[in-house]
């Protein structure tokens, strides 16, 4: 099967991970096209493991991994597709002298950009995440929240057409949740984003594709009213009806 359609910006194919004894991804296969995919799964599923593997901060072990048609199997080609990734982990670095505005900048610096545009994009980075207002302040000097919405505009700021953001939404308070999740669904519109989160509402309103993992392997991979579908209609325990399908995807109970 070839995994390399025109509408496909990234793959993953056959891909395998092990630590010592402990194998993290077996033999997962995916591919990932504009927009907005919400990647679910329990604690120690694989979900972090394979957002580091596209974003080509984990070697590929075995398999073959594609981003923007560059084949990040082969090292020598990581730098080159790093210029088509935008990355937010679930924590990330930073110097806590710099401004909101230099660290974005610097971020933009390194994946390439002239230090004029850095400059540019680094404002329309900030302003997309509303944070324009303080770029001005020290890292070290922004709540938890702030610096969360700093790591997604270092993320947008090279507009990369795959955005992988682990647990985007942690920190944000409801309002700026809102507001995140339809930044999400405008960037899903030109690019590949993929969001690994544990909240199911921001698969259920921000997402046009779920893929459910567990134990390293890929249970389901539907959009979320098929989701919904597959926990059916009963349910004694109070569970979303997402939740529901969630849960039949994860231990294989679905109708």
């Amino acid at each position: 099967m070839d995994r390399t359609s025109l509408s496909t910006i990234a793959s993953v194919d056959g891909l395998f991970c092990r630590y010592g004894s402990l194998t993290v991804l077996q033999g997962l296969s995916l591919d990932i096209g504009p927009g907005v995919l919400g990647v679910l799964g329990p604690n120690g599923a694989g979900k972090t493991t394979l957002m580091r593997t596209l974003a080509t901060v984990l070697p590929v072990q075995v398999g073959r991994v594609v981003v923007a048609g560059v084949d990040v199997s082969e090292r020598r080609n990581v730098v080159q597709a790093r210029r088509s990734i935008g990355y937010l982990p679930q924590v990330f670095g930073y110097h806590g002298g710099f401004t909101a505005r230099e660290f974005v900048e610097y971020v933009a610096w390194m994946k390439g950009l002239s230090a004029p545009h850095a400059r540019v994009e680094a404002e329309w980075a900030l302003s997309e995440v509303g944070m324009d207002e303080h770029g001005s302040t020290r890292m070290r000097s922004l709540s938890g929240g702030m610096r969360r919405r700093v790591g997604i505009a270092q993320a947008l700021v090279n507009r990369p057409q795959l955005l992988l953001l682990d647990e985007p939404t942690a920190g944000l308070d409801p309002e700026q949740r809102i507001t995140f999740r339809r930044l999400m669904r405008s960037l899903g519109e030109s690019s590949a984003v993929v969001v690994s989160t544990h909240l199911v509402e921001d698969v259920a309103t921000a997402c046009t594709r779920v893929a459910v993992m567990s134990a390293g392997e890929l249970r389901f991979d539907g959009s979320p009213d098929e989701l919904v579908r597959l926990g059916g209609s009963v349910d004694a325990e109070g569970n979303s009806p997402i939740e529901r399908g969630y849960l039949a995807a994860i231990h294989g109970t679905g109708r």
